[in-house]
This record gives C-alpha cells, sequence and structure tokens, in this order.
C-alpha cells in the first residue's frame, strides 16, 4: 500500500518534506479488529506537534493521521459490529487498557495504557489501516468522505471542549484561534445556544473574517480587550501568550478551557505578565482538555448530523500531505485540511 512515513522528529517548513512516500505491507487485520481502506484523513495540528517533538516521541517509522474515515475491507477473527463495504471512522484513541478506573468510568482518554492513532499505531496517511472494530465509529450518510474526517478529531473534541465550558444559553463565549476545531465549535454554540454571542480572537484577518462570515458578533486579535466580558472561552492555539489574554477578557466566575494536546514552550515574558489579581482572581478557573473519548465522537457525529453541520474543508492529496501541514504551520486555514486517498 501507498503510505506518508515519518522517520524521525524535524521541523515543518515550506521546504522540508518530513513525510516520505513510501510502499508498505498491507496491514492484516487481527483478532477483534477490521481492515480500513482509507478514504480520507484529516491533517491536525497535532500532527505537527508530533513532527518537531512537542509529544512524547511516536513508534518510527509511523504513518501520522487520526481523523480517518474509509470504508470496512474485511474483519479479523471475532470482529462482528461492522459489515464489508460499512463506512467507519477512526479518532485519536487507537486503543486503551479496558480495565483502569478511567476506562471503567467511560473516561479512557485519561488510562494511563491508551495509544494514540497515528503516534503508536499507524494512521490514516495510507491506503489502509487496521484497527480494533470497538475504536471504530458508523459515519452517518449526512456526510461526505471529506466533511466526515475533521469531526473525528477537531470536531468531537471541540464538542468536549464546548461541554467541560458548562455554557449557558445566553452567556457570551470567546473562542482564541480559529481553526479546524473553532470553527466547528462557532457552528455549534449557535445551534445549542442561539441566544448567546460569540466572540473570535484570531491573528490574521482572514481568520477574523471567516469568523464573522460564520456569525461571530465580534472578532479582533489576540491582544485586543473583547467588546463585552465572556463567560467562557476555548483556546485552541499552540501557544501560551492568547492564554494570558483570554483570562482578562473573562468575568468573574467564568473559565477559560484550553483544547490544546501540548504548548510550545512558555517565554520568560509572558510569565511575567500573568498577574494573580488581574487574570485569576474573583473564581476565574483554567481547565485544560485530554483529547476525547469514544462518548464524545459517537454523540458528537450525531449531533453533527442532526444540525447538518457542514466542516469547510480544502483538499489535498496523499502525496501532498507535506504541503498541507506546511501550510497549517504558516497559518494558512480556512476550515480543515483533509487528504484524499481515494
Amino acid at each position: 500500500m501507498k503510505a506518508m512515513v515519518l522517520r524521525a522528529i524535524c521541523p515543518v517548513t515550506e521546504n522540508s518534506k518530513p513525510l516520505e512516500a513510501t510502499e508498505l505491507r498491507d496491514p492484516v487485520p487481527q483478532a477483534n479488529e477490521i481492515l480500513v481502506k482509507v478514504l480520507t484523513c484529516g491533517v491536525c495540528h497535532t500532527e505537527l506537534d508530533e513532527i518537531e517533538g512537542r509529544t512524547p516521541p511516536p513508534r518510527f517509522p509511523i504513518v501520522l493521521g487520526h481523523q480517518v474515515v474509509g470504508t470496512v475491507a474485511s474483519a479479523g477473527a471475532g470482529a462482528k459490529r461492522f459489515r464489508r463495504g460499512d463506512r467507519v471512522g477512526v479518532a485519536w484513541i487507537f486503543s486503551a487498557c479496558g480495565a483502569c478506573k478511567f476506562c471503567r468510568r467511560g473516561e479512557e482518554n485519561l488510562c494511563a495504557n491508551f495509544q494514540a492513532t497515528g503516534r503508536d499505531a499507524n494512521g490514516g496517511y495510507a491506503e489502509l489501516m487496521s484497527v480494533r472494530e470497538d475504536f471504530a465509529y458508523r459515519i452517518p450518510e449526512a456526510f461526505s468522505d471529506a466533511e466526515a474526517a475533521p469531526l473525528l478529531c477537531a470536531g468531537a473534541i471541540g464538542y468536549r471542549s464546548l461541554r467541560l465550558t458548562g455554557l449557558k444559553d445566553g452567556a457570551n463565549l470567546g473562542l482564541t484561534g480559529f481553526g479546524a476545531s473553532a470553527h466547528l465549535v462557532l457552528k455549534m454554540t449557535r445551534h445549542r445556544f442561539p441566544g448567546s454571542k460569540i466572540f473570535v480572537f484570531a491573528r490574521s484577518e482572514q481568520e477574523r473574517a471567516f469568523a464573522r462570515e460564520l456569525g461571530a458578533v465580534w472578532a479582533g486579535d489576540t491582544a485586543e480587550p473583547s467588546a463585552e466580558r465572556l463567560d467562557a472561552i476555548i483556546d485552541t492555539t499552540p501557544v501560551w501568550t492568547p492564554v494570558v489574554e483570554a483570562l482578562m477578557n473573562l468575568e468573574p466566575g467564568g473559565r477559560l478551557v484550553i483544547n490544546a494536546i501540548r504548548k510550545e514552550e512558555v517565554d520568560k515574558d509572558t510569565l511575567q505578565r500573568l498577574d494573580y489579581p488581574a487574570h485569576l482572581w474573583l473564581e476565574k478557573e483554567i481547565k485544560s482538555v485530554a483529547n476525547v473519548t469514544r462518548r464524545d465522537v459517537s454523540e458528537f457525529l450525531q449531533l453533527a448530523a442532526e444540525m447538518r453541520i457542514k466542516p469547510d474543508v480544502q483538499e489535498y492529496r496523499l502525496e501532498e500531505a507535506n504541503k498541507a501541514l506546511a501550510e497549517l504551520k504558516a497559518g494558512r486555514i480556512r476550515g480543515a485540511k483533509v487528504l484524499r486517498i481515494v
């Protein structure tokens, strides 16, 4: 099969090619696994973190990609949930132990032994992949293959982030950063909380214009004070400065939810600017998001189908994965980037 393979940690630039086009042996599904013929795979900022070394190191060589949409090609012994030809998705969590206290209460995202798709096991930047059937999801017919891919990570983690804000209808929500996840959160919020106003902080005018186009009542630079105080903010950026800026815009008792698997190194100037009375006093909260559970993915896919959410996507061929990653690193984003495998 054709695959784009990462062999070592390296920088992502306009001219670098961290992923190598390679022919790999077709995977064979083991007991309780299905073999997926990959149709599309979303390109996520987490892949930049994996390539550049900001996450626990992948298993080298590795096929990246954890927003996988495909059809079931075959099944291993005991796998009965899906039939051949069924359209399925694979998300960030490839597997978990199933026995620890977190797994037993449906929080496998906190399992110490979980494996990540595209980091600990080969993912979707390839023509085929295998996965345990209980970590695969039925894709609603409402979505095309390209539309479904970003729902599996950007959408699902946005859903979890919005849930963790505790937002009520009529409360103000801020979004810091406006890429694949945030633009879906905006659409979700307008549907679920029609009385709430959404304020967007983004570094480029193109992103700000896109936010206003989708219904944000205000969009400004990360360092600008929002037009109104915010009851909750979701931060989707990879850096620390927006966190400090966001805290200044929170209402007393407000909650900042950080939707990022890793943050780039904090500089001394940012630390010096973090002031307890100005930024955290009056019962403001900071809460992190640790990827998603299977429940999050399943619930969000159904919600997205009911809402008829249509993600804005830019498609690339599998061989253009390096180009897509470089554009993501450079901030050239409108919606979500998706690789077309077939």
